[in-house]
């Protein structure tokens, strides 16, 4: 039977929770960070990629209006969260809008709902449905320590290839320099947010499945892109 954890143990099992289907290790970022992919590839990454992260602060909002308004600094953070990305100097989807457009793609094929995999639109539908529905802590688990605190690691491995290899100017970039620095804070402050809140045995389990299930959507978002996108070009390549 499970018992209620400290801190510092609940920490690890958050952690471990991520390790083994942590998405920086998956097919499609693999081939990124070895430099295998092309510009095409990355065009069809952004138009994929807004679906998940457009709507972020509409899920973080829907956590927000759900929290109890004891909780004043998970609150906060939410708040903070939710500027930076609508609000806070460039829009994050402009940026990524404008990475995608280096790529050759366009804003318009960016924001259309019908470029991009069913795995897509089903993650994105997961995000809203936990957001909506989940224990707003639960919530938290799932899209900022299950989600956005894996961010920085895969960015850091990504990011060196565009300008290396692929030629991209930092402006071009910036969606990544920027989500690697404040991802870092969010995954942080999540995991805090996480460790106040979840004070009971179910709670704590909870967070920590809803985790696994995190950590395994994003993975299966980016082998979605890999397997669509990807793959089959990699495998002429190799013949």
């Amino acid at each position: 039977m499970a018992e209620l954890l400290d801190r510092q143990e609940f920490r690890r099992q958050m952690e471990e929770a991520i390790k083994g289907k942590h998405s920086k290790a998956s097919p499609f970022a693999v081939a990124w960070g070895d430099g295998k992919l092309t510009r095409e590839h990355f065009a069809r990454w952004a138009e994929n990629h807004f679906k998940y992260v457009g709507p972020f602060a509409d899920y973080l909002a829907n956590i927000y209006s759900r929290m109890d308004d004891t909780w004043t600094e998970a609150k906060d953070f939410l708040l903070q969260n939710m500027w930076e990305e609508e609000l806070g100097g460039d829009r994050h989807t402009d940026l990524l809008i404008r990475f995608a457009e280096a790529c050759g793609t366009t804003r318009e094929a960016v924001e259309d709902p019908r470029q991009a995999t069913p795995f897509t639109i089903g993650y994105q539908g997961w995000c809203y449905s936990v957001s909506l529905r989940e224990h707003p802590v639960v919530a938290v688990a799932a899209l900022v320590v299950g989600l956005e605190s894996q961010v920085p690691d895969i960015y850091r491995r990504q990011t060196p290839p565009l300008r290396e290899k692929y030629g991209f100017t930092d402006e071009e970039i910036e969606f990544f320099d920027l989500h690697i620095v404040s991802d870092e804070i969010h995954g942080e402050r999540g995991y805090q947010i996480v460790l106040d809140h979840a004070t009971t045995v179910e709670l704590q389990q909870k967070c920590l499945e809803i985790i696994r299930v995190a950590a395994r959507m994003r993975w299966g978002y980016m082998e979605s892109l890999y397997n669509e996108y990807v793959k089959q070009d990699l495998e002429a390549v190799a013949q």
